[in-house]
């Protein structure tokens, strides 16, 4: 960009989805502390991340993008953490089969406090307060204390970051990945799944292999790729004074780098070319994600793809769209033709969770299951269709045995909606939801694999 940029570069550009706090003072000293803070992340783990990412954009890896729709103090317990990590490397492990290629596994983790919200106001009987924004902005709890932005939330949501990602790493790196043990918990799965017999041949594949890599005497004693995986983290970049304090430069390169997450995203509201948003992610150096919803035209794709990734760069650039079940197959392909042709390097990824919510009938948002599969199966589809590669998939779970989502083999029903309807926001798929859908999408990968051989000898 001709344009010079620093992280501060993007104050007093048009910004949205940002709270007016009320004491500005105690803002400033918030952020000039968190500026004194170690970073969350490192600058090799994102260039590490991106090498990955550029490789699911040529179809040689898969991207499993998941977590909570917005992380909460109150919910803050390392077996929550556990839990969804848990589930994630079992949904990686399937899809691996599945896809044969590696997944590269991403959480919605240490650092998904800040919500876009669609009205700054939220009106109950005849009291109006601000919208609740997100823990790191204020609390969920419908008071007037509660709704006021409170710059102190900024510093617990770093302190919970680092506990989280510490725990992660330990997970990631400690045994707990074991290959062999997150087979044994599909097994469990399948057993107590109502559709096991389906899973069950997949089950079964795996264990030769597993066996078939022990008696060439790949283990986990010798082989640590076994034993470990990498674990990245990722969130929205909507709070940019949270943001820009965590940015700095890399000793190694001279980059900057916001050290808040391996992966950054700009939503859906917040990603016109000439705001705030846009001007503070050009600069780092991070993998960044760009939300695309229905609104999205191909023309000012191309602009951001000029904006966000100039060199083109394989693996800068995700783009993450989330079209509605309904309408993906009418929506997506113009805006995949249009990077295509001018030959943009952009990791696609199916986000089927965002345009599928609706309202039951007893009030509760929630999602229906076969939605999320249909528009995840079309997004497969079209670019099958199209030549190009399905890079990877984005899911809104959670670990818990919550009741968000109807549908799945769990048969969940409206009616179940207010058994465990935990979530700050929107609505999540369960762990077995979750698993489901993986076992399912592992089915949906393979037959692709088998297309992509015949097609090559039809056109010789």
């Amino acid at each position: 960009m001709a344009n010079k940029w620093a992280p501060d570069s993007w104050r007093g550009m048009n910004i949205l989805q940002q709270p007016t706090y009320p004491d500005t003072n105690l803002l400033s000293d918030v952020e000039e502390r968190l500026k004194k803070f170690p970073p969350l992340v490192f600058a090799g783990e994102a260039r590490r991340l991106k090498a990955e990412l550029a490789k699911a954009a040529s179809g040689e890896a898969f991207l499993l993008l998941g977590g909570d729709c917005a992380e909460s103090f109150a919910e803050f317990h390392p077996d929550n953490i556990r839990d969804t990590f848990r589930v994630l490397l079992q949904m990686a492990v399937v899809l691996t089969f599945g896809a044969s290629v590696p997944v590269v596994k991403v959480g919605r983790m240490a650092g998904q406090f800040a919500k876009p919200r669609s009205a700054p106001t939220e009106t109950q009987g005849d009291v109006t307060l601000d919208s609740y924004r997100g823990d790191i902005i204020n609390g969920i709890e419908f008071t007037e204390e509660a709704r006021r932005p409170d710059p102190e939330r900024l510093i617990q949501a770093y302190n919970q970051s680092a506990a989280t990602l510490n725990l992660l790493r330990a997970f990631a790196q400690g045994g707990y990945a074991d290959l062999h043990k997150v087979h044994q918990w599909n097994l469990g799965f399948v057993e107590d799944s109502a559709l096991g017999e389906r899973y069950q041949d997949l089950a079964n594949r795996l264990d030769e292999t597993l066996a078939f890599m022990a008696a060439c005497g790949l283990s986990s004693d010798t082989t640590p790729q076994i034993s470990e995986t990498d674990f990245f983290t990722a969130h929205e970049a909507l709070l940019l004074n949270y943001e820009q304090a965590l940015t700095r430069i890399d000793s190694t390169t001279g980059d900057w780098y916001d050290t808040s997450a391996h992966l950054l995203w700009i939503g859906n509201r917040t990603r016109d070319p000439n705001d705030a948003h846009m001007e503070f992610m050009r600069g780092i150096a991070n993998p960044i994600g760009i939300k695309a919803g229905p609104t999205s035209d191909p023309e000012e794709f191309l602009k951001i793809c000029d904006t966000l990734n100039p060199e083109n760069e394989p693996g800068r650039l995700t783009v993450i769209v989330r079209m509605g079940a309904d309408k993906v197959e009418e929506l997506a392909p113009p805006l995949i033709r249009a990077l295509t042709r001018e030959g943009k390097n952009v990791v696609w990824v199916c986000d089927p969770m965002h345009e599928n919510v609706t309202t039951s009938a007893n009030g509760y948002k929630t999602r229906h299951f076969d939605n999320i599969l249909s528009e995840v199966r079309s997004f497969f589809s079209i670019h099958q269709a199209e030549g190009t590669h399905a890079g990877g998939v984005h899911f809104e779970m959670t670990g818990q045995d919550v009741t968000e989502c109807v549908g799945g083999a769990q048969a969940i029903t409206e009616a179940n909606l207010s058994d465990r309807y935990h979530t700050h926001c929107d609505p999540r798929l369960n762990a077995k939801q979750s698993l489901e859908l993986a076992f399912l999408l592992a089915e949906t990968l393979k037959e692709n694999r088998l297309v992509e051989p015949s097609r090559a000898v039809a056109q010789s």
